[in-house]
C-alpha cells in the first residue's frame, strides 16, 4: 500500500514524489508563513520524542504526559497512541511555539524535524532492513518552497539531526508493526498498561526495573546495570522488554536457577 493511501486523509493530496531526490526549501523568521505549520496539528509522539522533550523541559515523564499530551487507542492494533495536545486557543497552536519560533527546537519531535519531507518506512521481514521512501509535503500555506536553498534528501536529514531519532523510531516501528499485533488477539488491559509504561513513561519504567524482581529474573552485566541511569539505554531496555513480554521473543536473557 502506498503512503498516499496510508497517510492521514487530510494530507494525502499534498504528498508529491521527490524529483531526483532533491527539493528547494528554507524556513526562517523572514518567511511570511513562519510558524504557520505549528498549529492545529494531530502530531503523534514516538517514545524517543517524549524522551527528548521531557528532558529538554527538565520534568519527569508523567508530568510531561499529563501536561502536554493526550492518549487515544489505535483500534487496528489495540495500542495506546500519544499525541501532542494543542493549546486551547482559537488557532490551536503548539504549546511550544512562540512568535520567535520553536521553544524546544533542539529537541523538537521527529515529525517537525523532517518537515516538509514525509518518510514512509517499513521493515523487510526477511532480511530485517528498513525500507524507506520519501515525499514532499506541499501545504498551501507554506511559502518555504519559494526559497532558493536546494537540498538532497540525505542533506536534509543530516541537517535536521534525524539520525538518532530514526534509530530509535526504527526500533519502535519493529514493535508496533509486529505481526503478532496485526494478527493476534487484542492486548489485555495489563498488556496495554505495560506497553504504555515501557514506551512512554520512562521514569515509571525505571522504578519498575529497579523496584521489582526484574533484575533478579534477567541477566545483566555491570555495564548494563550502570547504564540504566541513562534514558536512552533505559528506552532500549524498554523496547527489549516489550518484545519479550508481548511476543515471547528472547530479547532478554532469563537467569538460570541455581
Amino acid at each position: 500500500m502506498k503512503i498516499e493511501e496510508t497517510a492521514p486523509e487530510s494530507i494525502q493530496d499534498m504528498l508529491q514524489p521527490l524529483v531526483d531526490g532533491r527539493f528547494t526549501f528554507a524556513c526562517h523568521p523572514g518567511v511570511p508563513c513562519f510558524t504557520e505549520c505549528c498549529r492545529d496539528l494531530r502530531l503523534m509522539l514516538t517514545p524517543y520524542d517524549i524522551l527528548r522533550l521531557k528532558n529538554h523541559l527538565q520534568i519527569q515523564s508523567g508530568e510531561f504526559l499529563d501536561r502536554y499530551t493526550e492518549t487515544s487507542c489505535d483500534e487496528r492494533r489495540n495500542l495506546p497512541v500519544v499525541y501532542l495536545r494543542m493549546t486551547d486557543n482559537e488557532r490551536r497552536t503548539c504549546p511550544f511555539v512562540s512568535s520567535s519560533g520553536c521553544q524546544v527546537y533542539a529537541d523538537r519531535p521527529a515529525a517537525c524535524r523532517i518537515y516538509p519531507i514525509a518518510r514512509a518506512s517499513r521493515m523487510h521481514r526477511l532480511h530485517g532492513k528498513v525500507i524507506e521512501d520519501f515525499f514532499v509535503l506541499k501545504e498551501d500555506h507554506c511559502l518555504g518552497f519559494r526559497e532558493d536553498r536546494a537540498w538532497s534528501t540525505a542533506e536534509w536529514l543530516e541537517d535536521q539531526g534525524l539520525e538518532s531519532y530514526d534509530g530509535f523510531n526504527n526500533l519502535w516501528m519493529e514493535i508496533v508493526t509486529h505481526p503478532a499485533l496485526r494478527n493476534g488477539a487484542p492486548l489485555s488491559s495489563k498488556q496495554q498498561q505495560m506497553f504504555f509504561m515501557s514506551a512512554y513513561n520512562l521514569d515509571r519504567l525505571r522504578d519498575f526495573v529497579l523496584g521489582s524482581r526484574f533484575l533478579q529474573l534477567f541477566e545483566f552485566d555491570r555495564e548494563e546495570l550502570d547504564s540504566l541511569a541513562d534514558d536512552e539505554s533505559l528506552l532500549t531496555l524498554g523496547f527489549k522488554w516489550l518484545r519479550f513480554f508481548l511476543f515471547n521473543e528472547p530479547a532478554l536473557k532469563l537467569r538460570r536457577e541455581k
